[in-house]
């Protein structure tokens, strides 16, 4: 892993059959970092020495995607992710922790989350998905992902470099130094093929769940995300959404930030972080 802030350290870890990677810096209380598609671990790099003032932080690349093993033949399922994030905290020996999630790491995160309350300490919200009423752009996307030479070309190094500027309003700051680690995975035509799955597997019962058992979170919760969110247009409502669920959380969002935040104000997310965690 290349340009890693210092004090972070790049592992992998066999959990079941799989072998993960991950990021890890700091110590104390641990605070698990989920990315989404099509990003990974790398995706929180500049937040990491930050947050890991005070506790450990854990960026876990999940199954097929960064570095972590890409194998066409698992189901992708939420049942599949949430079991080897399961054994992801058993191989590390953790049982309680905080958690953040971003896009598809959020339904994943969540899942866990609502299953596991006994284990979960805090819950941050980055622009993510958490219902399953899905906005038109989800839908659009979703469709591309099964549509023949468009598929192919979206998850390609070519398309993840078109979906990460399409999803920042800061483009300057997504040089090809910044993007090389996202895009580097996913060459071999294998791996984009494991990528799309990622994508077609998530099933509305998971999200149906979320929101069935959502409100029984009395967990501290914060929200943060970026106005201007291209990729999920519906992030304030879903937001506000949770806010009014869970009246216990805390909302902010940011001006002239799109929905991969952490690559356009990654030290201004870690400052509300590090408070909230703090807390």
């Amino acid at each position: 892993m290349k340009l890693l802030p210092s004090g972070i350290e790049s592992k992998f870890v066999q959990v079941k059959d799989l072998n993960l990677h991950y990021l890890e810096a700091g110590e104390g209380e641990v605070l698990l970092l989920l990315h989404g598609w099509p990003t990974s671990s790398w995706l929180y790099r500049d937040l990491m020495p930050k947050l890991s003032e005070n506790n450990r932080v854990i960026a876990l690349d999940l199954p097929g995607f960064g570095l972590s093993d890409k194998r066409i033949e698992d189901s992708f399922s939420f049942n599949y992710y949430l079991r080897h994030i399961d054994g992801f905290l058993e191989a590390l020996s953790i049982d309680k922790i905080s958690l953040t999630v971003h896009d598809l790491g959020g339904p994943i995160g969540m899942l866990w989350a609502v299953r596991n309350q006994e284990r979960l300490q805090k819950l941050v919200l980055l622009n993510t998905l958490v219902f399953p009423e899905m906005s038109w752009m989800v839908k659009l996307f979703g469709l591309a992902t099964v549509m023949p030479l468009v598929n192919t070309w979206l998850a390609g190094p070519a398309g993840i470099r078109f979906s990460m500027r399409f999803g920042v309003q800061q483009k300057e700051k997504l040089t090809p130094e910044v993007l090389k680690p996202y895009q580097e995975p996913f060459v071999d035509r294998k791996d984009r093929k494991v990528l799309l799955k990622a994508i077609q597997r998530m099933s509305p019962k998971g999200f149906k769940e979320i929101a069935q058992k959502l409100p029984e979170l009395k967990h501290p919760v914060r929200l943060i995300y970026g106005e201007n969110d291209r990729i999920l247009p519906d992030v304030a409502q879903t937001m506000a959404r949770v806010k009014e669920i869970l009246p216990q959380s805390e909302m902010s969002s940011i001006p002239n930030c799109g929905h991969f935040l952490q690559e356009e104000v990654a030290e201004e997310i870690a400052d509300e972080m590090l408070k909230f965690m703090k807390a």
